[in-house]
């Protein structure tokens, strides 16, 4: 340290810590090389889960019900967390602190076959922060799953949804109640809204996802999708984005494809003075946003990053 200035003990530096009393001049240069050691920062973040896959129904007119959306759990200023919960805290930072992540996946589409249920999404975690992979969705046999965000049923099974997660996501919508031909299935939960309920002869749609411009760009995650009535009336379908942990809808045994729910996603935004590693394990990259921050994106795999 003979190269800076200092005032009082002589201070030392080493990669994990910095002791001793530095001058202003030595900080702020310090500072600007990325050099002054354990700088804490706030870091905001999107966790998004794996959304879920909807279920089949017994027949060509009796469709399953809708998946529930992948849990949503945000801390981005000015926005909105899942389940019309209270934005959550950003997280304190320590540089050369490793902190754990893992993307969940988006649950399988079933088999096609007579009341097959769903399968729910992949939890996602970074640090302390976990959110729940979305719930399957049932039919008119099956009840569905709790998840992030809940699955939905259909036809005469007018319970039996799924629910959601307090502060990620909203509970999935019931069955029309009716018997006989196209009795309507139920759309899975969403992050900002409940799954819609069947009537005969349509099907309901999924619960509304939540948009983020986390990354300098809106875009819109954790939707769920709707049931399927069988010949007529199928609701909306969500899933066929990856990373957005949105959901697939309710299919009957006649449907020409059976859509698995879409994957989960992490995504960090801190100052632009720092610099992420993403370890091994992980899929991501960090992008300058232009603004003063950086913000990763990790869209797979599991393991550690740090600054």
């Amino acid at each position: 340290m003979a190269k800076y200035g200092y005032t009082g003990a002589k201070p030392t530096q080493s990669s994990s810590a910095n002791t001793g009393v530095f001058g202003v001049n030595d900080v702020v240069e310090l500072l600007n090389k990325g050099q002054y050691k354990l700088q804490i920062f706030s870091l905001q973040y999107l966790v998004v889960a794996g959304g879920a896959s909807g279920g089949t129904g017994s027949g060509s007119d009796s469709g399953g019900g809708g998946g529930g959306a992948g849990g949503y759990r945000s801390s981005v200023s000015g926005e909105a967390t899942g389940g019309g919960g209270t934005l959550e805290s950003p997280l304190t930072i320590t540089p050369g602190t490793t902190y754990p992540v893992a993307i969940g996946g988006g649950g399988a589409g079933g088999a096609r076959g007579n009341n097959s249920k769903g399968a729910n999404g992949g939890n996602t975690t970074f640090s302390t922060i976990t959110s729940i992979g979305g719930g399957a969705g049932g039919n008119e046999g099956q009840n569905a799953n709790s998840g992030g965000s809940g699955g939905a049923t259909s036809g005469t099974r007018t319970g039996g949804y799924g629910a959601g997660t307090a502060n990620q996501g909203y509970r999935g919508g019931g069955g029309a109640g009716a018997t006989g031909a196209y009795t309507g299935a139920g759309g899975g939960g969403g992050a900002a809204g409940v799954g819609g309920t069947g009537s005969h002869n349509q099907s309901a749609n999924g619960g509304p996802g939540i948009s983020s411009s986390i990354t300098g760009s809106a875009i819109t995650r954790s939707r769920g999708s709707g049931g399927n009535a069988g010949g007529t009336g199928a609701g909306n379908e969500s899933a066929g984005q990856a990373n957005s942990g949105n959901s697939s809808r309710g299919i009957n045994v006649s449907s020409a494809s059976l859509l698995s729910g879409d994957s989960g996603v992490v995504i960090l935004l801190y100052p632009d003075a720092f610099t992420i590693t993403i370890g091994a394990g992980l899929v991501g990259t960090e992008t300058d946003r232009g603004d003063g921050f950086k913000y990763a994106t990790i869209t797979g795999g599991s393991g550690d990053v740090n600054w």
